[in-house]
């Protein structure tokens, strides 16, 4: 099990690039999270959803994600309420507080799916949240130490050097584990090193000698890694790209989710994504803007007027700019948003920016589904999930953006230059995508390939970690 000693120390990614390292050596790996929390998420084959993260995982291993890969996974709604989800489907919404009853009870529903993984696999690589330093949660953990000790499994624990106090984080981890909790942890990684590895051995005697835990390596930083899906909001980077031929921006909305559709469009050498943060226009230079998925819509769409993005965006199309909604940005496009049944908050209906002549109304079940057709305009196949509540209706969608195998779906404008679809996962599809951008503004093809980018960057994060991780002595902690 790889644990940190924080969020976002590079557990997912260590995990990934484990996983594919030991594929490579003939192993069958399986990844594994007991819990998660975080709205970017993956739909399986079986029309189950789970972490992204957990996915990337799955095709390090080359295999097929299923949802006892994750079968815990919290998707937050507001600061203090989450949407449950449990072996891919919503239980239920809960309050902080009640949560922290309710999973007294997920441990036998976390072990069940652990215990099949593991009857299927020789190994199978297992990741924390959070840090087991949080010993506020220790009671009835299902993530950490709880997880670790009811399935009996051994524990490396990973630091983030480029933050800083990398030594006091694994120093002051051990101090507030149990003896048998710091029996527990056999190895440290020390990840993201910016510089000579060499300037850091004194750290590394130093936390070897106050632990006792063994020394498994230095991971270098790899800034190749923003290429592949970050399972985080606090992982989005705005890269510059002087001269790009198109620019794209996106306002941050506080519960952005599947955030992870625009790294095909990021990964283009000519085009710079923009994450846009509250308290800043969204630039007048712009040739697209795409309003993203979120969790919370109704909500996300109060940020956007507060924050005076409803202006700016009517300011960007009446400069010729394009528009793209996608999911809960999809449903923000239409006249009208109707929560009556109160799924995502207290019973509402709000105005929309009535940018799509639509309207969409959030209704209890979830569509949960992994689709296939083709762009109407270009023809060009296309390939995706849906992930959403609600159904959107009017006429706009006579113009339907894409045509999937169960039908027409999304909406277009009368002038062609505002879309939405409920499709996440579009701009993966080459050919689509290149099509897309050349409507969007005329370039040269670039010829990437994004799927072969993904798997290349895999490839070479797993020879990186064989070239500065013990992988033997972590393999040796697992027999």
């Amino acid at each position: 099990m790889i644990q940190g000693t924080g969020s976002d120390v590079g557990k997912s990614l260590i995990v990934a690039g484990l996983c594919r390292v030991l594929a490579a050596r003939g192993l069958r790996v399986l990844p594994f999270k007991p819990q998660n929390m975080s709205n970017n998420a993956a739909v399986t084959a079986g029309g189950g959803e789970i972490g992204r993260a957990q996915a990337l995982q799955a095709r390090a291993c080359g295999v097929v994600p299923t949802v006892d890969m994750n079968p815990v996974l919290l998707k937050p709604e507001s600061d203090v309420r989450v949407q449950v989800v449990v072996r891919g489907t919503v239980l239920c919404p809960a309050d902080a507080t009640p949560y922290q009853e309710l999973k007294r009870g997920l441990m036998n529903v976390v072990l069940e799916s652990f215990e099949r993984l593991a009857a299927e696999a020789d190994v199978v690589l297992v990741e924390g949240a959070g840090s087991p330093a949080e010993v506020n949660l220790r009671d009835d953990d299902i993530a950490n130490m709880g997880f670790a000790e009811a399935a009996d499994v051994p524990v490396v624990l990973v630091g983030d050097i480029d933050r800083g106090g990398v030594i006091a984080a694994f120093v002051g981890t051990w101090e507030l584990l149990s003896p048998d909790e710091r029996a527990r942890v056999r190895g440290t990684i020390v990840n993201k090193f910016r510089g000579d590895v060499r300037l850091f051995d004194g750290g590394r005697r130093i936390i070897a000698t106050r632990t006792g835990w063994a020394d498994c390596g230095v991971v270098p930083y790899f800034p190749e890694l923003r290429a592949l899906p970050s399972e985080d909001a606090v992982d989005l980077r705005s890269e510059r790209k002087p001269g790009a031929a198109i620019r794209i921006v996106v306002p941050a909305f506080p519960r952005i989710a599947n955030f992870d559709d625009l790294d095909p469009l990021n990964a283009e050498p000519d085009v710079e994504v923009s994450m846009i943060e509250p308290g800043r226009a969204l630039p007048g230079d712009a040739d697209l803007v795409i309003l993203p998925g979120t969790k919370a819509t109704i909500a996300d769409l109060r940020f956007l007027r507060a924050t005076g993005w409803d202006v700016d965006l009517q300011a960007h199309l009446r400069r010729g700019g394009h528009v793209v909604g996608v999911c809960g940005g999809y449903q923000m496009l239409g006249r009208v948003i109707e929560d009556a049944d109160g799924i995502e908050g207290p019973p509402d209906r709000v105005e929309g920016l009535g940018l799509l002549d639509v309207e969409t109304r959030i209704g209890r079940a979830k569509v949960l589904t992994p689709v296939r057709g083709v762009e109407v305009s270009s023809g060009k196949a296309v390939l995706g999930y849906e992930m959403h509540l609600g159904e959107t209706h009017g006429p706009d969608r006579a113009r339907p953006w894409l045509r999937l195998e169960g039908g027409a779906e999304g909406a277009t404008s009368r002038d062609g230059r505002v879309r939405g679809s409920y499709v996440h996962g579009l701009f993966a599809a080459d050919e689509f995508r290149h099509a897309f951008l050349a409507g969007i503004r005329h370039r040269a093809t670039s010829g990437l390939s994004y799927e072969v980018v993904v798997d290349g960057v895999l490839d070479a994060w797993a020879a990186h970690l064989e070239a500065h991780l013990d992988v033997d002595r972590l393999l040796t902690f697992a027999t």
